[in-house]
């Protein structure tokens, strides 16, 4: 006790007020929004181009990119958890700053990134066997397969820059550093509309230039994103390039492996989980694929934004955790759950609202515009339904619990993937939508009640491991 009152005569506590949490909140829920921003333009513009097989390749195209793309995002989550530990750690030594000293920091830095270079080049090479497998395994019907594979053929030249992007995603997330993720996604959505617009209609490259677009933008992100880390840590782009041995040995490299196998364990069921609904619309034909992209690109505006909170979450927690500090972690698991609750309220009636317009601005094609209509009732309601997944999302990346997010999500494919064939057997279009929420719902439960038996026993020292 008398160490645990030394700390904390010795440094500030964790400020876990409702301004602090929506201040961290605020820019990441923009910058965000700022990325499903580009799929809605991309899917906005092929949907208006009259041609429903074009409109379902987009979806498929999307599809197979988040399952190849977002089941690395464990490159996001641990560099966010790791980074915001190890401002818990710095801070319970008054005499050590992130400022003063960069190095631990910049290293979390450098292995996501080489991480993420590896494995987009690696994707890169088999491009062409990556695209045909995937296709087919999604379904694709002749028409919607060949405009599916004019997209990824070029978006495919972008996948390193967006893995790197997942890195520097979480490095600054975890600092709480959020409106430096604000100015890089806003470039990124930015110039992706201006190019994209550019590609399309005044050089008439169809779907082809929606995907240049994307590409060139990634990569002039990162640009910025090297550019802002160095003007955060106040080094020299000679030191931002120069890694240092004391933090690429043996043990904390394995330690980084270990945590991104159980986050890529988890992102891979996930990621799965949507391709199967996608494979589930596809087999119901070109429409139903066509009017399902437009209506899951809510859940992935909704998810975005609600990720905001989430970070809020994962950053405090994290910090928290670093610092050994339960009491004040469970008052953050709780003002993070009336927030994200909050915010989804607001997001759903925003929805309820807008929906109409919204249709009507992401497809001129009759058929999917009527369908659509049919069933926005399901997406109006998705942030209601996905909110306590993504919070508690949030809660345990910044423990950086790794096994019991594995173990959560193994669960979790044990239960969905029967239960959404006997759904979609028995009711078909409404029975993949049902789907979609009974995957979100198992999430908050899962996770749920692994938070509430480690509340219960006053165990979160085994969920969040030694650093």
């Amino acid at each position: 006790m008398s160490a645990n009152s030394a700390t904390s005569q010795a440094i500030p506590p964790i400020d876990t007020s409702y301004k602090r949490i929506v201040a961290i909140a605020l820019p990441v829920l923009l910058a965000n929004l700022a990325m499903p921003l580009q799929s809605v333009i991309d899917t906005a513009i092929v949907g208006n181009m009259n041609d429903t097989a074009k409109l379902a390749g987009m979806g498929l195209a999307i599809q197979l990119l988040s399952l190849l793309l977002v089941s690395f995002n464990f490159l996001q989550y641990a560099s966010s958890g790791l980074a915001a530990q190890a401002l818990g750690q710095l801070a319970n030594n008054s005499n050590i700053s992130a400022v003063t000293v960069p190095t631990p920091l910049l290293s979390i830095l450098q292995r996501a990134l080489l991480l993420a270079f590896v494995i987009g080049a690696i994707l890169l090479l088999a491009k062409p066997w990556l695209i045909d497998f995937g296709l087919q395994a999604l379904s694709a019907n002749p028409e919607s397969g060949r405009a599916a594979k004019a997209y990824l053929d070029v978006r495919f030249w972008g996948v390193i820059a967006e893995l790197m992007n997942f890195a520097f995603i979480g490095w600054f997330a975890g600092q709480g550093k959020t409106r430096y993720m604000l100015y890089q996604q806003g470039f990124i959505a930015v110039l992706n509309i201006v190019l994209t617009l550019f590609f399309v209609f005044a050089m008439q490259m169809g779907l082809a230039g929606v995907a240049l677009g994307t590409t060139i933008a990634f990569w002039f992100g990162i640009l910025m994103a090297l550019w802002l880390s160095r003007q955060h840590l106040k080094i020299s782009w000679a030191v931002l390039f120069k890694a240092d041995r004391q933090y690429f040995t043996k043990e904390k490299m394995l330690r980084l492996f270990s945590l991104n196998k159980d986050i890529f364990v988890r992102t891979l069921i996930l990621t799965l989980s949507f391709a199967w609904i996608t494979r589930l619309s596809a087999q119901s034909g070109d429409v139903i694929l066509a009017a399902n992209a437009i209506l899951l690109q809510v859940l992935s505006i909704s998810a975005f934004a609600l990720d905001g909170v989430a970070v809020s979450a994962e950053t405090l927690s994290g910090q928290a955790a670093g610092r050994r500090d339960w009491p004040r972690f469970r008052i953050i698991v709780k003002r993070t759950g009336v927030v994200s609750y909050g915010l989804a309220i607001m997001l759903s009636v925003i929805w309820w609202l807008s929906m109409p317009t919204y249709l009507g601005l992401m497809t001129n094609i009759d058929s999917v515009f009527a369908l659509a209509y049919d069933y926005h009732l399901y997406a109006v309601l998705l942030p209601l339904v996905g909110v306590g997944a993504y919070w508690l999302d949030g809660i345990f990346f910044g423990l950086t619990a790794g096994s019991v997010i594995r173990n959560a999500a193994l669960i979790l494919a044990a239960i969905f993937f029967p239960l959404s064939w006997l759904l979609y057997q028995q009711w078909d279009m409404t029975g993949i939508w049902l789907s979609v929420w009974c995957l979100l719902l198992l999430r908050l439960v899962i996770l749920g009640g692994f938070l509430y038996r480690a509340n219960q026993t006053g165990s979160y020292e085994k969920l969040q491991p030694e650093a």
